[in-house]
This record gives C-alpha cells, sequence and structure tokens, in this order.
C-alpha cells in the first residue's frame, strides 16, 4: 500500500503543467515537506475539477478519506485508518464499497516520490526505499475525494471537509521486490503516464476509459528506487542529509530486475 509520500517542489510548479489551474485561498505555496505520513491525516495540496464550474482547482484536502455520510467523526476514527488507499479492483467491480460511491470524485495528488519498506533477510528491520520516476521531478497518484459536513471540535461550527484515498494496484516485478511483506504485501500505488493523467480529470470519462487507467501498470524501467535510512523517526540523520537521499546498507542484497 502507499502510506508515506514527500513534496519537494513549490505548489505554484502545478501550473507548468495545468496552465489554468486555480488555487483556493488556503493553500500555501511554499508546502515543501519531504516526508508525508498517511497516518497523521494532514493536508495535501490536491488537483480536482470543482463541481460548480468545471475548472481545475487546487486545494488542501486531509489523506484518509471521511464517507460524506458520518456524522460522528470520533467513532470514525479507528477504521478511517483503512481509508488512506482504494484498491483499484474494486472501483467499478465492488458495487457496496464506498470507492464506488465516490468513483466520479477523482483527483490527482502530486507528488516528488513515495517510500516503501522491504525486507530483507537478515536484516531485523525494514529497509525503507525512496521511489521516483526517472526525469520527472514531479509527477501523479490519481485518486478519489470526498467531502463530510462535520461539526468543528472546537466551535460546533458545521465545515465542509475534503479527504482523498490514493489508488492502489498490484505491483510491478521492481515493487513486488520492495514491498514483499506485511498483509498488503505486493501492492503500489497507481502511477500513470500524462496521457491518463490529463484523461483522468476528464469531466465525462467513459467507463471503457476509467477501466484502461485502472488497468494501467508503470514499468519498472521508469522508476529509479533508492535505500534511504529510517523515515518513520523525528530524529536528524548522523549524515545531515534528507530522508529521500541515499543511505548505504551494509550487506543489502541488490534488487535484480
Amino acid at each position: 500500500m502507499c502510506y508515506d509520500i514527500s513534496f519537494t517542489v513549490q505548489i505554484k510548479e502545478l501550473s507548468d503543467y495545468f496552465p489554468d489551474l486555480i488555487f483556493d485561498e488556503q493553500i500555501e505555496m511554499d508546502f515543501t515537506p519531504v516526508h508525508i505520513i498517511g497516518h497523521a491525516y494532514g493536508n495535501h495540496p490536491v488537483v480536482y475539477r470543482n463541481r460548480d464550474s468545471g475548472k481545475l482547482h487546487c486545494r488542501l484536502m486531509e489523506w484518509g478519506c471521511i464517507p460524506f455520510y458520518i456524522k460522528d467523526e470520533t467513532a470514525f476514527k479507528k477504521q478511517r485508518a483503512t481509508m488512506l488507499n482504494a484498491r483499484s479492483e474494486k472501483i467499478l467491480s465492488d458495487k457496496k464499497s464506498y470507492w464506488n460511491k465516490i468513483r466520479n470524485r477523482r483527483c490527482l495528488v502530486p507528488v516528488t516520490g513515495f517510500y516503501e519498506h522491504r525486507e530483507v533477510k537478515g536484516f531485523k528491520n525494514k529497509i525503507p526505499y525512496f521511489i521516483n520516476k526517472k526525469d520527472e521531478g514531479l509527477f501523479f497518484f490519481p485518486a478519489l475525494y470526498s467531502v463530510a459536513e462535520l461539526p468543528d471540535e472546537t466551535t460546533g461550527e458545521v465545515l465542509s471537509r475534503f479527504t482523498f484515498t490514493i489508488i492502489t494496484r498490484e505491483a510491478n516485478a521492481l515493487m513486488a521486490q520492495i514491498h514483499n511483506g506485511g498483509t498488503n504485501k505486493g501492492r503500489m500505488p497507481l502511477m500513470l503516464d500524462k496521457a491518463f493523467t490529463d484523461l483522468w480529470l476528464k469531466d465525462d470519462l467513459a467507463d471503457e476509459e476509467y477501466e484502461e487507467i485502472l488497468a494501467y501498470s508503470l514499468q519498472p524501467e521508469a522508476l529509479d528506487f533508492t535505500p534511504v535510512f529510517s523515515i518513520r523517526t523525528n530524529k536528524e540523520r548522523e549524515d545531515g542529509k534528507e530522508k529521500n537521499e541515499y543511505f548505504q546498507w551494509d550487506g543489502l542484497p541488490e534488487i535484480i530486475l
């Protein structure tokens, strides 16, 4: 699955990909975190098509879907941990799933890379890797978003809460070797080429186009994969480097493609 991402470019660079993009007022233009943890349910810039104007907007949304029918956020907190990712196989085929209900609320999550952990024999802890697209500083995960009307816990004012989930699929030959352990092993975020990225935000996406996008698998040769130091810690690396920079693990076997 995908629970750790990176975003290390200025938000305004999204205009290079979407020239007519409208930035909502709450966007912080210097938002550039190296590591974003899904289970923190924090805000992230998301590109979506506004349903009133039909134009492309960018606004902050919380990672981790809250369904539109939820009225008690506290009671939903434990279940929310299961709403960070949506399996591509369920969106169209599982008519009872929440993902099927919001299948037309499509959006794009801009990233500069993501992190995944590899189980390696002889190592006590899993080895984290930073994965990014070759020659592309910025790319996008297709995602779905939800809007729930919930009271502010402090003021009681009812607010529209925009939340999103990242779509995952069966891993390619590279990611199957990295994400090789745990209950959700063998998964990776769905990553698209430019043509499919544009198509995902199309206003009237046909079912056959939707199916083609969900079936797409980015090939391993399109990705760079770098072993890094432990990412789920607030401690600075002793070498002073960022979390997404190379770290040499002695005895780490190579990944063979």
